[in-house]
């Protein structure tokens, strides 16, 4: 995103009314009148809703890293250090039956979201989503999206203001954050949701095989449970080597859960599993798996505490770059001191079997990493 594209998103920030609508005053009619016509959301545009976020934190590293990084975050990478996680605009039109979603995002956040990516971060790191949505009155439900949006798989989400801590978890940092392709959606009675993806792969718009991923999706909801179901496999391996074809068998297997418990609106639970391998023939299968545990307590209409512990274990260092067992703990607490605008104080401690956290000069030295931070996340849209 460039520097005005930066500046929009400030502008709007600024200029935007908080009022959503307003009722016109009225004298007493002789006789029953029309009700009148609500006023537009001032954040549509005709058939398009508008909405964005500015999402910024303070990080303090108790290991003092020189290299001024929290190891193992997504988001909130940098230490002891003011950053911006995220700058971002929506553009989003219901399908009826042909819709759209665009989102557009700068950010330390976005460096780290296509670090990976084959296009390279300079093509796609302020396209958080695009993709066209067909859902026509026939179709009974089906919804068909095409182009990039993020994964199905996870207990969280990209924007910090939707999920109860300010970090991701563990499951979250190591699993997959976008596809690139095709996916569907369409309910199967009252409870049940399921879908099905036809994708280049994991992290990925342009893609380094000629083989796709494909993913399995289905959602069970209630009132007070639900029960997410992910499953995601195809060949992850690049299959050139200096513009050569070559051979790179092996498919990665993906299997991811999660339920959620809100059992009186005040407390919510959520568990999450997360199992991965990627074979590898004629040799040792790289494994990876793990849990988080989540809870969230509302103790007043404006003020939460959220604390989350997840386990990982990369058992041939596939995923982090080390064999190793990782755990950490988060305890969160939240303040939404306006409408669309909302402060979180978090503490974090991560810990390996291994020696994996940077301390001091010495990189990858220690097994224990611990953080305080500080966020503010502003948000706007006429569905808050």
């Amino acid at each position: 995103m460039t520097c005005k594209t930066c500046a929009v998103l400030s502008l709007a920030l600024l200029c935007a009314s908080p009022v959503f609508s307003q009722t016109p005053q009225t004298t007493e009619p002789a006789a029953p009148a029309p009700a009148a016509t609500p006023a537009p959301s001032v954040w549509s545009a005709g058939p398009i809703d508008f909405s964005g976020l500015v999402d910024g934190y303070y990080s303090l590293n108790f290991g003092h890293p020189a290299s001024k990084n929290n190891v193992l975050r997504n988001f909130d990478v940098k230490a002891n250090q003011f950053s911006l996680n995220f700058a971002k605009l929506t553009m989003e039109h219901t399908a009826d039956p042909v819709g759209f979603k665009l989102e557009l995002a700068a950010g330390r956040g976005m460096d780290v979201f296509h670090a990976t990516d084959p296009a390279g971060v300079e093509v796609v790191k302020h396209l958080l989503q695009a993709y066209v949505t067909l859902k026509p009155a026939k179709w009974r439900g089906l919804q068909f999206d095409f182009g990039k949006f993020v994964t199905s798989a996870g207990s969280e989400l990209t924007e910090t203001h939707l999920n109860w801590n300010y970090s991701r978890s563990l499951l979250f940092t190591n699993g997959p954050y976008y596809h690139f392709g095709a996916r569907t959606a369409m309910p199967l009675g009252k409870y049940w949701t399921a879908g099905a993806q036809l994708v280049n792969g994991w992290n990925n718009v342009e893609d380094n095989n000629s083989p796709k991923t494909v993913g399995l999706t289905s959602t069970f909801t209630t009132s007070k449970f639900t029960w997410a179901n992910n499953y995601y496999f195809g060949n992850e391996k690049t299959d050139t080597l200096g513009g050569v074809k070559i051979e790179a068998p092996g498919l990665r297997h993906f299997y991811d859960t999660v339920i959620g418990l809100n059992p009186n609106g005040r407390v919510s639970g959520l568990i999450n599993f997360d199992y991965g391998v990627d074979r590898v023939p004629n040799g040792t299968d790289n494994k990876f798996y793990g849990v988080a545990l989540n809870a969230r307590v509302l103790a007043t209409s404006i003020f939460a505490i959220s604390p989350r512990y997840d386990w990982y274990k990369d058992a041939g260092g596939f995923i982090t770059g080390k064999a190793q067992t990782l755990q950490e703990f988060t305890l969160t607490g939240d303040m939404r001191l306006k409408e669309g605008f909302l402060a979180r104080l978090e503490y974090r401690r991560d810990w390996s079997n291994q020696p994996y956290f940077d301390r001091g000069n010495e990189l990858a030295s220690s097994k224990n990493q611990n953080t305080l931070l500080i966020g503010f996340i502003a948000y706007f849209g006429p569905k808050r």
